[in-house]
């Protein structure tokens, strides 16, 4: 039985508060691997579950020497990924997103599905500073993560791919914000992504090169 910990006010201790801005940007790479896993199998998934499988295909590492704190840490980057995948997949997707029932369901399938932004777990978990670590080391432990997935997808390490390229793959000005970057790199992810009908596994391989450019 997992515990999850209540719900608590944020506190303003500049040890634990992550800036609006690098909350707004960060990327979970968690959240392409679990979308193909979901693609394969859309149901008969709890967090603990799916964290075990995520892990079992080396996508998540030990996060913490302290089994209770690595349990914890686990479980957040595991709920942070399915709230931001929710927003991905919403409307072509419902993505339910409870504890012990994650269940991946055509919109069409589930009437008055909607993102509450006001559900005080979805508002936890997507707040990084809950994760209980300084910025940098958030940003150290998703680098990581992302370099393992760009090199599942066959990633070359962005060799032959700078900024102004990456830009004008994303059909982007040179002056475009994280936060236009970032939606445009959900939209074009989603769409090539080779779990998907129309998906393209080679143009998903160049976005994700480019997205690993343009993310610093």
């Amino acid at each position: 039985m997992i515990n999850y910990p209540l719900l608590k006010s944020k506190t303003m201790s500049e040890q634990q508060e992550l800036t609006a801005t690098f909350q707004t940007y960060m990327e979970n790479p968690l959240v392409w691997p679990m979308l193909e896993v979901l693609r394969q199998r859309p149901s008969g998934w709890k967090v603990h579950t799916l964290a075990a499988h995520l892990s079992s295909l080396g996508y998540i590492p030990v996060l913490d020497p302290s089994p209770q704190k690595d349990l914890f840490k686990r479980n957040f980057l595991i709920m942070n990924a399915l709230y931001q995948l929710q927003e991905t997949l919403y409307p072509e997707k419902w993505l339910q997103v409870e504890a012990m029932d994650i269940v991946l369901l055509p919109i069409t399938s589930i009437q008055g599905c909607e993102i509450d932004p006001e559900d005080p777990l979805r508002d936890y978990y997507i707040q990084w500073h809950n994760y209980e670590a300084e910025e940098g080391e958030v940003k150290r432990l998703l680098n990581e993560f992302w370099t393992k997935y760009r090199k599942h997808v066959g990633g070359t390490n962005g060799l032959d791919m700078d900024r102004a390229k990456a830009l004008s793959l994303f059909k982007l000005p040179h002056d475009a914000s994280q936060s236009q970057i970032r939606k445009t790199w959900r939209k074009l992810a989603l769409k090539w992504h080779p779990d998907r009908e129309n998906g393209n596994s080679e143009k998903f391989r160049v976005l994700c090169e480019a997205w690993h450019v343009l993310r610093h």
